[in-house]
């Protein structure tokens, strides 16, 4: 996943646990699902698929079939905004693995999007495949494989007894139980703010997944316009709204990172009614409508917030 990651646990008083093996057994889970949906891995599950040039039905593990249909879940319910198959024009602007300052016109950006869309992708559940429409579809999961990673962890601790941890996976988390001292939880929300690391607010987590999305970290600027990594599968291009942080609360943090993508490519305003709409926590910061500093929208309950 090209990133770290953070445990904290609290084991029960009356179970005996090795804190070695724990390690090792949470590592080997790690290697395992890299294998799986690493795109990195040249002969990971998700390489081999990618590719693969038929469009006959693919076998693939439970679990990479698991996030799959996640992903094209919040596909569905975002209209195409969060989209696995993105990957040619992530690449077309030059955001893939060899960054480069692209500016694509439009006839390359068309011919980019007649290889994507997540509607030509189908899954099949028993046996667990996966089929192309066209055989020069390709998916991504790296927006989605994180949270799904912090889930199976915590899954993993539950099942040796531990009820009580923090997971924390490349800044996706998932949270459980409560410290030693009975307290919650705490995490910070980061301002996205490109010139310095400063909290935005403090949140207490009760048994939940949290994940965000911004696009304060990767991009680029040229002749004074900013070029976002999030490009909008409707348009081709990167987001050129307000919104530049969104973080989403939800029982899993494989979901909470999806749809934190989607938020990110709906922007404040669209974004805002599809967290009403779904029952959806979700907090957003954007960017000030006359260019200085940032302002919230939120609609987590305000036991959540870390007081002064």
């Amino acid at each position: 996943m090209g990133t770290r990651y953070n445990i904290t646990l609290y084991p029960p008083e009356d179970i005996e646990l090795d804190a070695k093996t724990i390690q090792q057994e949470i590592d080997a889970s790690l290697v395992r699902i890299n294998q799986q949906m690493s795109t990195y891995i040249k002969d990971s599950e998700i390489s081999r698929f990618n590719d693969s040039q038929s469009t006959e039905w693919f076998p693939i593990s439970p679990e990479f079939l698991k996030v799959t249909a996640a992903a094209q879940t919040i596909s569905k319910m975002s209209n195409g905004a969060f989209d696995i198959t993105v990957g040619p024009l992530v690449n077309l602007w030059g955001f893939g693995p060899n960054f480069k300052n692209n500016n694509p016109d439009d006839a390359a950006i068309a011919t980019a999007r007649e290889s994507m869309g997540y509607q030509r992708l189908e899954l099949q559940q028993s046996p667990p495949a996966l089929r192309k429409q066209i055989p020069g579809l390709r998916i991504d999961l790296s927006a989605i494989a994180k949270g799904y990673a912090v889930d199976a962890l915590a899954e993993q601790l539950e099942a040796e007894g531990i009820t009580s941890y923090l997971v924390e996976v490349g800044g996706e988390i998932r949270a459980h139980g409560r410290k030693v001292n009975g307290d919650l939880w705490r995490i910070a929300i980061e301002k996205p703010s490109t010139t310095e690391r400063i909290i935005q607010e403090g949140i207490l987590l009760d048994n939940v997944g949290v994940a965000t999305s911004g696009d304060y970290r990767n991009y680029f600027e040229r002749d004074g316009e900013r070029y976002s990594h999030t490009i909008d599968p409707a348009t081709g291009k990167p987001i050129k709204h307000r919104l530049a942080s969104v973080t989403v609360l939800h029982e899993s943090s494989m979901m909470a990172d999806g749809l934190a993508t989607a938020l990110m490519v709906l922007g404040e305003k669209q974004g805002e009614t599809f967290l009403k709409d779904n029952k959806l926590s979700g907090y957003m910061i954007s960017r000030a409508a006359n260019g200085n500093g940032f302002e919230s929208w939120h609609n987590f309950s305000d036991e959540l917030f870390i007081k002064p």
